[in-house]
């Protein structure tokens, strides 16, 4: 199955959350049954993005979109961890500061965006001001409506610059996010993570469900699209998202960039030094 096509929101499709199965799992029975998988996708993960730092000319932005308990910090511990922390960066976004409310809603996010050769997740991102700012009325309709346009041009902005974009909705069902709640009160190690929020924001499931709908549907675009993964089960939401980042970046044919020096000179040089200063003993595989 190619999951890129699987779970990808094609652009100009219509978003039903309820008619889309949040258990899913594809052909595999448990998480012992996928681990062999995920180990396979995640060791070419670490590989391509090797690849994207050496060759220079890509960038890739990863952003990790969902209701409280859906996932995104364990999507962020348990796939993008494999990467070299040295080419990634990880930014939360929350309530805007002083300064970044100063600037227009984009402002904060496009200074995290990544730089050539360099993963950047976003744990939360620029979708914050279609969502909580549409549910809460935090602004006029006349104001964050625009936005979607806006967010549009953005992602295109980014795009012709060399950055893909990889926009996933962690998808969980209103009986699942209650046992992740429940689990955070019975776990010393989870309760700092409990907020009032957590339940006041239940609220407004049905509020929030047609304002990620409305995203992804107004969003999705060949350049940067939205996909929809079923998180009930972790281990497949890690499995999937991995999947999609690997068939997305080997679609990129990344070639290893040619040595800026002369390889023959370095290795004569290199014998040179060793003889001199090493005895001219003998190496493995010379």
């Amino acid at each position: 199955m190619d999951y890129v096509k699987r779970f990808q929101v094609k652009p100009g499709d219509k978003v039903n959350l309820k008619e889309i199965d949040a258990s899913f799992r594809d052909r595999h029975k448990s998480h012992e049954h996928a681990l062999a998988e995920i180990e396979v996708y995640n060791n070419k993960l670490r590989k391509l993005q090797y690849l994207l730092y050496a060759e220079n000319k890509h960038s890739l932005l990863i952003c990790l979109q969902g209701r409280d308990a859906a996932g995104k910090d364990g999507t962020i511990n348990h796939v993008l961890a494999t990467l070299n922390p040295q080419g990634c960066t990880v930014n939360g976004f929350k309530v805007p500061s002083t300064e970044e409310a100063a600037h227009d809603f984009l402002w904060r996010y496009h200074k995290a965006a990544p730089a050539r050769g360099q993963v950047a997740i976003f744990n939360r991102s620029h979708y914050e001001d279609v969502l909580v700012v549409r549910v809460h009325d935090l602004v006029p309709k006349e104001v964050w409506s625009k936005r979607y346009d806006q967010i549009n041009d953005f992602e295109k902005i980014l795009h012709g610059n060399g950055t893909h974009i990889l926009k996933f909705y962690l998808h969980i069902d209103a009986d699942e996010q209650l046992k992740r709640f429940k689990k955070r009160i019975d776990d010393p190690r989870r309760q700092w993570k409990i907020s009032e929020s957590d339940y006041t924001e239940r609220h407004y499931w049905d509020d929030y469900t047609r304002a990620f709908e409305s995203a992804m549907e107004k969003c999705s675009t060949k350049q940067a699209p939205w996909f929809i993964i079923p998180a009930n089960y972790k281990w497949f939401r890690n499995l999937a998202i991995s999947r999609i980042i690997v068939e997305t970046l080997d679609s990129l044919h990344m070639k290893m960039p040619d040595p800026t020096v002369d390889i023959k000179e370095i290795r004569k040089k290199y014998h040179e030094i060793r003889k001199k200063e090493g005895g001219g003993r003998p190496e493995k595989g010379n």
